[in-house]
């Protein structure tokens, strides 16, 4: 599926389409429920992209707003195809909301993280660490599922138009050990090989840049190839995530992200510093475990 076709992405489009079309009849929200027979929040939570909308319904509101003929049918089966089911319905216990889909049909995705690897730069070892620290009440097979959910997601870097990636990780994120010294050496040297893709970037902000606009916390901005479809901003947190749609919005977090890239270390030096990282947890993981010597006098009480 080519990028920016997916249901996510189309059913934004429609409910984009929808809100437009009413504002230009002049009605409101509580006028087309009236019309239509129904409520008001349905026709809200489709005009949000909160809910998908059937054919039989978009066809509805588009003859209620005054369009007709092929531009209707057009937007019917928009309606259509942003009912199909993405891979990510797989794991719907796991996956809420529309990140994911967005994600999956993004032309570019631009991450910010100080505390951890971003999720799609991720191996298997450091995403089950991490998903268990934060979900320390989780069995196991909850677990093995979300460790599976996240893995799934990095098939986009395989696909045969993959999208421009392009990672800001504060320094903190190489020196915080998750888990070992192996898994973090395994980590990093996948982040070295992922950053010599050409449509992978990675960049370290060292700690001497001192203070920078990504301690606000972490986010990702979603972008699409179609005109029509505006950039998502995604702001990450433990239990949910913000989306701010907003001209506004997502201009401060692009120039945000534009600052994060200056303040960081060029990508070539940004990998060597990675590289670096995970040679000295190389060298942890290889080293023998300490011996722990008794003192002399804990010998001697032993010994009486």
């Amino acid at each position: 599926m080519a990028r920016g076709q997916g249901p996510t992405v189309r059913r934004r489009r429609l409910a984009s389409e929808l809100r437009r079309f009413r504002e230009a009849a002049d009605l409101t929200i509580d006028e087309v429920g009236e019309k239509l027979e129904c409520s008001a929040s349905k026709i809200s939570r489709i005009e949000t992209g909160h809910v998908g909308v059937t054919p039989r319904d978009a066809r509805d509101m588009l003859a209620l707003y005054g369009i007709t003929g092929d531009e209707q049918e057009v937007l019917v089966q928009l309606a259509r195809e942003a009912r199909k089911r993405g891979w990510w319905h797989a794991y719907n216990e796991v996956f809420t909301g529309t990140f994911v889909g967005l994600e999956a049909d993004a032309s570019s995705l631009r991450a910010f993280q100080a505390l951890l690897v971003p999720g799609l730069l991720q191996t298997e070892r450091y995403a089950r660490a991490v998903i268990r620290a934060m979900r320390p009440d989780a069995e196991e097979a909850e677990l093995r599922r979300r460790v599976a959910a996240r893995m799934a997601r990095q098939e986009l870097f395989a696909d045969a138009s993959p999208p421009e990636y392009w990672a800001v990780i504060d320094e903190a994120v190489l020196h915080r050990v998750v888990d070992s010294a192996e898994v973090m050496a395994e980590q990093l040297y996948r982040m070295v090989s992922l950053a010599g893709r050409p449509n992978v970037t990675i960049q370290v902000v060292p700690f001497g840049t001192g203070a920078h606009p990504g301690m606000e916390g972490p986010f990702l901005i979603m972008g699409f190839p179609e005109q029509a479809d505006a950039d998502v901003v995604y702001v990450d947190s433990t239990s949910s995530g913000l989306y701010l749609e907003e001209p506004p919005d997502v201009r401060r977090y692009a120039l945000m992200f534009d600052h994060l890239r200056a303040a960081a270390l060029k990508p070539d030096d940004s990998v060597e510093v990675i590289a670096e990282a995970a040679g000295r947890f190389a060298e942890q993981a290889a080293a023998p475990a300490p011996v722990h010597h008794h003192r002399i006098q804990d010998v001697v009480q032993e010994d009486c």
